[in-house]
């Protein structure tokens, strides 16, 4: 027998690191394909690069030579310009050369005289020597002095922009709190030329590394400027959240930070619909009342609660004019599903589908605003299918009446507190089940609205009750830091409440 346990444990361990080296072959396998891709995009942005520089060198290259030809163009002109005046004055110089020469043969004194002062004065006014016989402009090009050697020098020096370390995540800075997220990192060393992080996370079910064929894809968040990011207005549906961190510059994106596992302990539950009131209309977590509903089921004589009125008794067969949801089957947990039958009479019931057995959970409850009745609480699983909440010693809920009048109510094996504070909106409901605790606050304010105290001697089951509306259940909450330290705070009940309570241990 010793053999036979150490040969089956010898097959166990076999089997776990086979599992582990598919893991890792699938790890492997992923991180070829990844290679293969991330080296593609890095030579496709190469090239992008060096086209744009080619590009910046071209429009460069077009810009000075349009200004040395245009500077060409105007020392052309200019020395054209000079040779025609040039030859204008040589011409009329020319002319002037031919009459002297024939004014020398003339013989009559008179009109020699008279021949030579036209010459003189043609030759005072002549052109040949009132220009100028020096080049207006040179024949050097004064744009063509280009030193490309600064540029040259630094484009020898080009070099790939080094890559940035893989942040560090601080786990000790990290906090998980009222269905926040709080992450803070580090540079393992100090890097000027980091311009932004990148922060991703995934929820999980897996408090290790998942197979690469289970992950679920990461959420982004880009574009961060600081070394600490907070995740708000999560829902924690899963057990655990990866998140991993990767420091960016203006080229490229580092390595990513070892990722790091935070547990994300919240109370998840969807409402029941295989138990729940032939006429309540069940969808995950939204139930609603139809009149409508239940005009099938057999109604049973004589077993109805009929109750000291708390509960409006159905009369009204008024469609409520809230939307109704598709109805759906809901997956329900195997330590709340049960062979029970349905809610029926006027227990407009329906429970949620997970137990509560040990620790301390929160959920949230909004009603439309035509809802005419409801109850939010908790109840032990032998609620019988013709009991209401609170009318019983195994069930604890307030009531909200809006019918011809509002009323606000503690409800515990059929007594009732009336409680003179306005109705909120949003109801959240905490349960300590080790400590004995069931509180109601104001979801938004977080004020405490009622607390009971007893001692929970059997798993727990959200409960709900709804007349002539909808509620909305929402679940995958945290206890809120506020409602902690509330009930911290707590140290005793009044009189009245403990009256209550006294007859729920």
């Amino acid at each position: 027998m010793p053999l036979k346990e150490t040969l089956q444990r010898i097959v166990s361990t076999l089997a776990n690191k086979n599992d582990e080296i598919h893991n890792f072959i699938d790890m492997l396998n992923q991180t070829i394909r990844n290679v293969q891709v991330n080296s593609s995009k890095v030579i496709r942005e190469l090239d992008e690069e060096f086209d744009a520089l080619y590009s910046v060198l071209d429009e460069m290259k077009g810009t000075m030579a349009n200004t040395i030809q245009q500077e060409r163009a105007h020392k052309i002109q200019a020395l054209h310009n000079q040779l025609s005046q040039c030859g204008s004055a040589l011409e009329s110089s020319e002319e002037l050369l031919e009459l002297a020469a024939r004014t020398l043969n003339i013989m009559d004194p008179t009109e020699f005289s008279k021949a030579a002062r036209q010459i003189k004065d043609r030759v005072t006014m002549a052109s040949a020597f009132r220009i100028s016989l020096k080049p207006s402009i040179s024949d050097s090009m004064t744009h063509l002095m280009v030193d490309f050697s600064l540029e040259r020098h630094a484009l020898q020096a080009l070099r790939f922009l080094p890559v940035p370390k893989a942040p560090e995540i601080d786990t000790a800075a990290c906090l998980v709190a009222d269905n926040c997220i709080t992450v803070s990192w580090r540079m393992p060393e100090e890097d000027s030329r980091v311009d932004h992080f990148v922060l991703e996370y995934r929820k999980t079910n897996f408090d290790g590394f998942a197979r690469v064929k289970d992950e679920q894809p990461w959420e982004v968040i880009d574009y961060i400027k600081d070394t600490e990011y907070t995740l708000s207005g999560l829902k924690f549906d899963k057990k655990y959240m990866n998140v991993r961190v990767q420091a960016c510059n203006k080229a490229v994106a580092g390595e990513y930070s070892d990722p790091v596992t935070l547990e994300t302990k919240a109370f998840l539950f969807n409402l029941d619909n295989t138990s729940s009131h032939l006429n309540l209309k069940v969808e995950d977590t939204y139930v609603e009342w139809e009149p409508t509903g239940g005009k099938g089921q057999e109604k049973v004589k004589g077993k109805e609660n009929k109750g000291s009125g708390q509960y409006p008794v159905l009369k009204s067969n008024k469609r409520s004019g809230a939307p109704s949801p598709k109805r759906t089957s809901i997956g329900t947990s195997p330590t709340a599903k049960g062979s029970r039958d349905r809610f029926t009479g006027e227990s407009y019931t329906v429970l949620g589908d997970t137990t509560i057995e040990s620790g301390q959970h929160y959920w949230e409850v909004r009603a439309q605003k035509d809802c005419k009745s409801y109850s939010v609480g908790v109840t032990y699983k032998n609620l019988g299918k013709f009991d209401q909440l609170g009318r019983t010693n195994s069930s604890w809920c307030i009531h909200i009446n809006n019918w011809l009048q509002s009323t606000f109510s503690a409800k515990h094996n059929n007594k009732s507190k009336t409680l003179d504070i306005p109705i909120p909106d949003r109801i959240g409901v905490y349960c300590n089940f080790d400590g004995g605790q069931l509180m109601f606050y104001n979801a938004n304010s977080k004020e405490l609205l009622y607390a009971f105290r007893t001692k929970f001697t059997q798993p727990l089951l959200p409960g709900f009750m709804i007349w002539c509306g909808g509620l909305s259940v929402s679940t995958g909450l945290q206890v809120p830091s506020a409602v902690k330290t509330l009930q911290k705070s707590e140290n005793g009940l009044n009189s009245s409440t403990c009256s209550l309570n006294s007859v729920a241990q």
